[in-house]
């Protein structure tokens, strides 16, 4: 049997579970993520979207153009508190990512990658356990993108 995860919104008003673990953990440091949530990065917690169920209010959403790739990111929230849970991604459709941040024991969730640290501030040391990219863990063309550290 999977394991099941739950989390939500500050309110309460928005809940999900997830089954299973995620495809990936990312810490993501780039610019976008930096602003959106008002700290040095975000932990992200990627799933296929039928892993996912959310109960509750209907979710409110932002849709954001990156200036970074051209790509729309869609960004899901609470309507009562503002509380953002979660984003989809134009380029991968059949993905969920949600904020690790949101779920009500985050300790479960290990960061598989980090990347973006091109951009990431230079008072954070990045571990040498995980897998670290420059950019995106893929290139514009879909190829996998050369990790800067040597991790296996």
């Amino acid at each position: 049997m999977h394991e099941v995860h739950s989390g939500g919104c500050l309110c309460g008003e928005v809940r999900f579970s997830v089954t299973g673990r995620p495809l990936q953990v990312l810490v993501c440091h780039c610019n976008m993520c930096q602003r959106v949530t008002g700290s040095a990065f975000s932990v992200e917690p990627v799933f296929m979207k039928e892993q996912v169920a959310v109960s509750g209010q209907q979710l409110a959403t932002y849709s954001y153009r990156s200036k970074d790739h051209g790509r729309i990111l869609e960004f899901s929230f609470c309507r009562t508190c503002g509380n953002r849970l979660g984003l989809t991604l134009e380029r991968f459709p059949a993905v969920q990512v949600l904020y690790a941040g949101t779920f009500d024991q985050p300790a479960w969730l290990a960061p598989s990658s980090h990347i973006f640290t091109d951009s990431a501030v230079p008072w954070l040391a990045l571990p040498n356990d995980v897998q670290c990219f420059k950019q995106h863990m893929f290139n514009a063309d879909g190829k996998a993108a050369q990790a800067v550290n040597d991790v296996p």
